[in-house]
């Protein structure tokens, strides 16, 4: 059979084939990682926590996501919540969730302070320092915390860890192109998330960062994350200089979605996208070729052949049955609507891949900014996190 193929179609199909190996070994190597604990915590057994929280606004969840923090599994932690603007709408909400909990130590610290081009950052400075322990954990206001979110996090913690952190699970999708934003959390970078872990090559992600304060505090403290435009790239690149590791969790938090626009979507996306591309593109550069469709319709009208298309249809069902197979696995969200999710997300990315590559201005929280100046300086006031 193999014989009577036309050489288009097979260099078509052999070139898919080794995509579709790759997809599947990442895949393999994430599912290896996820829900599982490898070793034992070096995590000091019961020790006090901060728990620095940047809030911004009124969201969905708001009230929700917020309210965990006060419930947690845990003996000794306290709150300290970071605001940048005195007349944030946010606050109302966190003092009613402070005075409906007395029994948790729970502070506000107000105003940021400009020690970057990065607003959440600038708004976590204060809350950094006013934090009373030596464990700290930086966590975005959407985070919707388990009732053990910090024994989870102390889990991962080994005696080579520099940062423990979570990347960002979709969840509660309302409407299609929020179930795109499944597509693209979960299955996609998530899914590569855990798998550089496994291989070692351990990425942080800014939603949930474990940190232990003295570690930090010898390397510039929390100001040293001010080094790239984002935060969790700074801390990457401040942990391996150490000589040490980010681990993960073993299953990461999730962010409930609510409602999404498609605009917002790819806005999103092509902010991260231009971020990546800017702090680590060596491994940006071959995002093009992470999804199946791009590369398969190119190769399959390259090769123009009825057997090209039959086999790469056979490979891009592989392909998508597998990254579905692994949500079922890791119990992300999964209706049989996710593979059209996927497929309108792989329609997306080399229109992402390519705008990050043309333009690098971003705007974030009302913040223009070009990332590639160095230093960076803010266009409009940073007044959220």
């Amino acid at each position: 059979m193999v014989g009577s193929l036309e050489t288009p179609t097979l260099l078509a199909l052999s070139f898919c084939a080794l995509l579709t190996l790759i997809h599947l070994v990442s895949i393999a190597l994430a599912a290896s990682r996820l829900g599982r604990s490898r070793g034992a915590s070096t995590f000091p057994a019961g020790a006090p926590v901060s728990l620095v929280r940047p809030v911004c606004g009124l969201e969905t969840f708001s009230e929700e996501t917020l309210s965990r923090g006060f419930v947690l599994d845990y003996p000794d932690y306290e709150i300290v919540f970071c605001v940048a603007d005195a007349g944030d709408p946010v606050l109302p909400l966190v003092r009613r969730l402070m005075a409906a909990h007395p029994a948790v130590p729970a502070r506000i610290v107000v105003g940021d302070l400009r020690v970057s081009d990065n607003p959440k950052l600038n708004n976590c400075v204060r809350g950094w320092e006013a934090a009373r322990h030596d464990w700290v954990v930086l966590a975005d206001s959407n985070v919707l915390m388990p009732h053990d979110y910090l024994w989870q996090l102390q889990a991962a913690w080994r005696a080579d860890t520099g940062l423990v952190c979570s990347t960002p699970i979709g969840a509660r999708p309302d409407g299609f192109f929020a179930e795109v934003e499944c597509a693209f959390l979960n299955t996609l970078q998530a899914r590569w998330q855990y798998s550089g872990a496994a291989l070692g090559l351990g990425f942080a992600q800014g939603k949930s960062m474990l940190w232990h304060k003295p570690f930090l505090e010898e390397r510039g403290g929390i100001r040293a994350l001010g080094a790239e435009i984002a935060e969790d790239a700074a801390a990457t690149k401040l942990v391996r200089a150490a000589g040490r590791k980010v681990h993960l969790v073993a299953l990461p938090f999730s962010q409930p979605l609510g409602r999404r626009k498609l605009s917002e979507v790819w806005s999103r996306q092509l902010r991260w996208a231009r971020l990546r591309r800017i702090t680590f593109p060596v491994f940006f550069a071959p995002e093009i070729g992470i999804g199946a469709l791009f590369p398969f319709v190119l190769a399959g009208a390259l090769a123009g052949t009825a057997e090209a298309a039959a086999g790469l249809s056979l490979l891009a069902m592989l392909w998508y049955g597998a990254e579905f197979i692994l949500a079922r696995h890791a119990g992300w969200y999964r209706p049989a609507r996710l593979l059209l999710a996927m497929l309108v997300r792989d329609t997306m990315l080399p229109a992402v891949w390519c705008g990050a590559w043309f333009r690098s201005a971003i705007v974030w929280r009302g913040n223009a900014m070009d990332i590639r100046k160095a230093p960076l300086r803010l266009r409009t006031r940073a007044t959220a996190a």
